[in-house]
């Protein structure tokens, strides 16, 4: 039952109970996100292409200084941003390796050779996880089966005409489907409803991407989703945190989860599952 907003004002006055762990929760991001600004600023943003830098240049550009305020807005919406949409990937790909465990196995073999076996709790840098072509693999592999984001729409800022032909009007609501075409026999195969990685490496076990145009999870062209590669690090950060220490399976081996869609795809009713810890 959600509290009267007498209640919520009086805690917030007072700042007690929820209303002062929220603000401590406010407070210990705010640092988290200054770190990354202070560290930065450090180490020097002229000439450097990410969008921290980007931003601290264009207000040192615009106004001769910058706001540290509105540069931790960036941080943390760049961090939060993705939260939602990381979180549903995690969920499809354990259960997609809990019914695949051969996959899993072959994760962890990966890791192992990359990482060592005996380092559990290091957390791997880009450059260790670059090298897991296997794990990028699985990673999109699943996005393609069950896209977080299941549809997306674009209004034509202009009028157009569509490859196939379709006349587009300026200002016309234009509606794509990733879910769907992520399971098009005509670019995937007719094994295309099969949870197989290794569709996406050559011959030499290296990732090879696709077309953003037949792969579209992160959106294409010139408005490709800016926190796509921090989506991919994220995933598999979680991955080997997990997959090196425990095997994952559903609780209920015959219980198969409704994806139901939205701005996020979420499993309705969660997905339960059983963790036990890897014996060595």
């Amino acid at each position: 039952m959600a509290a009267s907003p007498v209640v919520w004002r009086v805690k917030r006055f007072l700042r007690v109970g929820s209303e002062r762990r929220l603000r401590e929760a406010i407070r210990t991001v705010d640092r988290l996100a200054q770190e990354v600004i202070d560290r930065r600023r450090r180490t020097g943003f002229a000439g450097k292409s990410d969008l921290l830098s980007r931003f601290m240049a264009a207000g040192v550009e615009d106004s001769g200084g910058e706001d540290d305020g509105y540069l931790r807005d960036i941080v943390k919406s760049f961090l939060l941003a993705g939260r939602d949409t990381v979180a549903s990937g995690l969920t499809s790909f354990f259960w997609l390796t809990s019914r695949n465990p051969a996959v899993e196995a072959k994760i962890r073999s990966e890791a192992e050779a990359v990482l060592g076996r005996h380092h559990n709790d290091a957390v791997p840098s880009f450059a260790e996880m670059t090298e897991m072509h296997y794990l990028t693999s699985a990673v999109y592999e699943t996005l393609r089966l069950f896209p977080p984001v299941q549809f997306d729409s674009k209004f034509a800022l202009n009028d157009d005409v569509l490859p196939d032909g379709t006349i587009v009007r300026k200002g016309d609501r234009v509606t794509y489907h990733p879910y769907a075409m992520g399971r098009m026999e005509s670019i995937w195969g007719p094994d295309r409803l099969e949870f197989r990685p290794e569709r996406w490496l050559n011959d030499d076990g290296l990732f090879v991407p696709r077309s953003p145009y037949e792969y579209p999870v992160f959106q294409g062209g010139s408005r490709v989703c800016l926190g796509k590669e921090m989506a991919i690090v994220e995933m598999k950060t979680v991955i080997l945190a997990v997959i090196r220490r425990f095997n994952v399976r559903v609780a209920d081996p015959g219980h198969e989860p409704r994806f139901s869609p939205g701005l996020t795809a979420t499993v309705s009713g969660g997905l339960r599952m059983v963790v036990e810890e890897v014996k060595r």
